[in-house]
């Protein structure tokens, strides 16, 4: 097994005052050479938006790009018809595809919102874009590992990607333990840690750290305090 940690504290970070967002991988004036992706990973960003403010109208191709809100109310809108609003609990794909817009804005003026946006390289170019959501509640995540995301047309949970990528989140108690096992040989695992401290095979990892797992078909997870994870299997060859 190979691993690597990307600690809290390492990531990129930019404040434009309207939006605070914090870059595990390259993304926008942060670059580093060395954090580029990982496999079909490609951005990872942390964001807080402050209330009323969000992102105009801007155009996306052939990605798949998911959002998963922590606290507060985000509002989507995008050229292909949808209006929704994500919470806390909900997971939300747009695949990219020939091309779509959309817009994203915190629907609340009165306090922020903060949510993880995450890119993945797609296993098929120019597809029709196409929009899902499903909300996850926290007993379903409970002291397991709750898969989110998955293949489009596998029979597995969650939302679905172009992709043969399976994200899992987890709120886990102190002490709780398990073993994850790659759902496809080649895969590599990226653990991000939301709160709380867990250890991988008995390298510890605190809040918002990040550790990339290859060259493996399973590891061990140990909650060291309560904690929530999330676990992102991706190809990376």
């Amino acid at each position: 097994m190979k691993t690597f940690i990307h600690k809290a504290g390492t990531r990129g970070h930019a404040n434009h005052g309207w939006l605070d967002s914090y870059h595990t991988f390259s993304f926008a004036g942060y670059y580093q050479a060395d954090r580029m992706h990982f496999g079909a990973l490609r951005v990872l960003n942390d964001d807080t938006v402050a209330g009323g403010m969000g992102f105009g109208t801007h155009p996306h191709d052939n990605m798949e790009i998911i959002s998963i809100p922590t606290s507060g109310d985000l509002e989507h809108k995008d050229s292909i018809g949808n209006t929704q609003v994500i919470k806390q609990g909900d997971v939300q794909v747009m695949s990219a595809g020939t091309g779509v817009q959309h817009s994203e804005k915190n629907k609340n003026q009165d306090q922020p919102v903060k949510f993880f946006q995450i890119w993945i390289f797609p296993n098929l170019k120019n597809v029709e874009p196409r929009y899902d959501q499903q909300h996850f509640d926290d007993t379903e995540k409970h002291n397991r590992l709750l898969t989110v995301v998955s293949p489009l047309g596998s029979n597995d949970p969650g939302v679905q990607i172009h992709q043969e990528a399976w994200f899992s989140l987890g709120k886990l108690d102190k002490d709780f333990q398990t073993i994850y096992e790659l759902k496809k040989n080649g895969n590599g695992v990226y653990v991000f840690v939301i709160e709380g401290e867990v250890s991988i095979n008995g390298e510890l990892l605190q809040k918002r750290d990040g550790m990339g797992i290859t060259d493996t078909t399973g590891f061990d997870l140990v909650a060291n305090t309560d904690a929530e994870v999330l676990l992102m299997e991706v190809p990376v060859s």
